[in-house]
């Protein structure tokens, strides 16, 4: 872990001068989790890794970076201010704080759709044959979040993939959005590659081959760089 910091801070230091330098990235990475009761929660699958790649790779192009992650198991990456959430509403909120003077916002976190109306006080017993949950709908951070940024937003999709995704650049009124086929082999949740399609506003798509996460990364932020020129 020692080695990695040092590792870090070279980075840190070199990307000083990098195409990045001089401007705040905001990052959110990892899934957020709505609580049921004192032990269990509603969660995803998402491990943070995408979300991490891309907040330590502007770090190392030079920018100034929040990450506001949601619970991982990825170790803290050095250089970076970091912001632990637990909840969608949370995450609403440090978002929110975060973006008063940021160039962009990367939303690589995957976000719950829903939270249960009530969380019990007291642990839910397994008397009864069943359990019956009232959702409602969390805050949708990037639909609400306004301001002088670009916005990057993530689609994790199983089907029409490029067509879904275009949707949700144009009602969020996002400038970038990555689109991830979570059925395809390697791509999507926990592993360390990924295989997406870049979108922009401007109607521009680049289909991308399976690249590692940084990989990735790097090219989210050469699109990011290209928009903040």
């Amino acid at each position: 872990a020692e080695t990695e910091t040092i590792i870090s801070t070279i980075k840190q230091v070199l990307g000083r001068s990098g195409d990045l330098a001089g401007k705040r990235i905001v990052v959110t990475a990892a899934g957020t989790q709505e609580p049921i009761d004192p032990v269990r929660h509603i969660g995803n699958r998402s491990s943070g890794k995408m979300g991490y790649a891309v907040a330590e790779a502007a770090r190392d192009r030079g920018a100034t970076v929040s990450l506001i992650t949601a619970p991982t198991f990825l170790p803290e990456p050095a250089g970076i201010e970091v912001v632990h959430i637990r909840t969608a509403a949370e995450m609403k909120g440090a978002v929110a704080k975060a973006i008063a003077q940021t160039d962009a916002l990367v939303m690589a976190a995957a976000v719950a759709d829903y939270q249960p109306r009530s969380v019990a006080r007291e642990k839910i017993k397994k008397e009864a044959a069943g359990l019956t949950l009232e959702l409602i709908r969390t805050p949708d951070i990037l639909t609400e979040v306004k301001g002088n940024f670009l916005k990057v937003g993530f689609a994790a999709e199983s089907e029409d993939v490029v067509a879904n995704a275009r949707q949700k650049l144009e009602k969020k009124q996002l400038d970038i959005i990555v689109a991830n086929d979570i059925t395809a082999t390697d791509s999507g949740f926990g592993v360390d590659t990924n295989k997406v399609t870049l979108i922009s506003r401007d109607g521009k798509v680049e289909n991308l081959p399976l690249l590692t996460k940084r990989e990735v990364a790097d090219k989210i932020l050469d699109r990011v760089v290209g928009l903040l020129a």
